[in-house]
C-alpha cells in the first residue's frame, strides 16, 4: 500500500520520496540553473528530477554539490531522478547511459532512475531488465517508468520481476489519466506529475482562478495541492526564485472535495505534451 504523509511517499520498496519535486524540463545547461538548483534545497525542496535528454545534467550536479559544500543538505537527504531516453538502447547501452548520467551528475548513485518513454516498439523490456540489474545490484535505490499507458505497463510487469516504483505522466486539470492512475494504484505503482502546471498555460483558467481565492492562493499553488490530494507526487519547473518558494508553500491548506472534483471536471483528455501512443523518437 503506498503512504502519502505531507511531505513524503512510501514507495512499494519502502524507499521514501518527497511528494514535491523540483523539475528542470525544458532548461538549458547553464549557470543560472544551477543557481536555481541550489536555491530550491535551500527553499526547502529535497527531490531534484532530470534526464539524459534534458541535457542539463551536469548543471543540475553543480547546483546539487554547491549545496552540500554549503552545508544545506548531506547526499542522504536528497532523491534525485533521472532518465534514460529509449531510442532503442540495448542492454549494455543502457547500463552505459546510467553510468555517463552519474557521472555528469557528479554522483556515486541515484534515487530513481525511469525509462523516459515506452516508444512504438516492445525495446522497453530491454532496457527495463537493464535497470532491473542497476538496482539489484544497489547502484540505483529505486526504478520505474515514465509517459507508460496500460499496456505498456501490462506488457512489462508480465516479462520482467520487479514492479516499477513510479510512473512519471503528464496529469494536469485537462489530462487526468485515470485509467492509466487506477492501473498504478492497483498495482502499487507511484503516479508523478510532470508538467504539472501545462507551462503556465492554465493558470488564468476561471475555475482555478475561482478556487484559488477562496484559499487565498495562487492558482499554480492550487493545482498542485490537487495533485498532492489525488495523490500524485507533482514536479513543477520554474526559473523564478518567488515561484520556486510559492510552489513548495503547499502544505497549509485542503482542498475541499467538491473543489477536487471541480478541478478534475476540467479534463479533456488533452495532452500537452507528446502522446505516448503516437510519439517516437525519430
Amino acid at each position: 500500500m503506498i503512504v502519502m504523509t505531507n511531505e513524503t511517499v512510501t514507495l512499494n520498496n519502502g524507499v521514501h520520496i518527497p511528494a514535491v519535486g523540483y523539475g528542470t524540463f525544458r532548461v538549458k545547461d547553464s549557470d543560472e540553473l544551477a543557481e536555481m538548483v541550489t536555491l530550491a534545497i535551500k527553499e526547502g525542496y529535497r527531490h531534484i528530477d532530470t534526464a539524459h535528454i534534458y541535457g542539463n545534467e551536469e548543471s543540475v550536479g553543480r547546483g546539487i554539490q554547491k549545496a552540500i559544500d554549503e552545508g544545506i543538505v548531506t547526499r542522504d537527504e536528497l532523491f534525485v531522478t533521472s532518465k534514460v531516453w529509449n531510442d532503442g538502447l540495448s542492454y549494455d547501452e543502457t547500463i552505459a547511459a546510467y553510468e555517463e548520467s552519474i557521472r555528469k551528475l557528479g554522483l556515486d548513485y541515484l534515487d530513481l532512475y525511469i525509462i523516459h518513454w515506452p516508444g512504438q516498439d516492445d525495446n522497453y523490456i530491454e532496457v527495463y531488465k537493464a535497470l532491473e540489474e542497476l538496482y539489484n545490484s544497489k547502484r540505483v535505490k529505486t526504478i520505474g517508468v515514465s509517459n507508460f499507458h496500460v499496456h505498456h505497463l501490462e506488457k512489462l510487469l508480465a516479462n520482467t520481476t520487479i514492479v516499477p516504483a513510479v510512473n512519471q505522466i503528464e496529469f494536469q486539470p485537462r489530462l487526468t489519466q485515470v485509467e492509466v492512475r487506477e492501473y498504478c494504484k492497483k498495482h502499487g505503482i507511484q503516479v508523478e506529475a510532470w508538467s504539472p502546471l501545462m507551462n503556465g498555460e492554465i493558470l488564468n483558467d476561471p475555475t482555478l482562478v475561482e478556487i484559488a481565492e477562496k484559499y487565498n492562493k495562487s492558482t499554480a499553488q492550487v493545482i498542485l495541492k490537487w495533485d498532492l490530494q489525488n495523490d500524485v507526487i507533482t514536479i513543477p519547473k520554474s526559473m523564478t526564485p518567488s515561484r520556486i518558494r510559492e510552489n513548495l508553500d503547499i502544505f497549509d491548506f485542503t482542498l475541499t472535495d467538491e473543489d477536487v472534483e471541480k478541478i478534475s471536471a476540467l479534463n479533456e483528455d488533452f495532452h500537452y505534451g507528446a502522446n505516448p501512443e503516437v510519439f517516437n523518437f525519430k
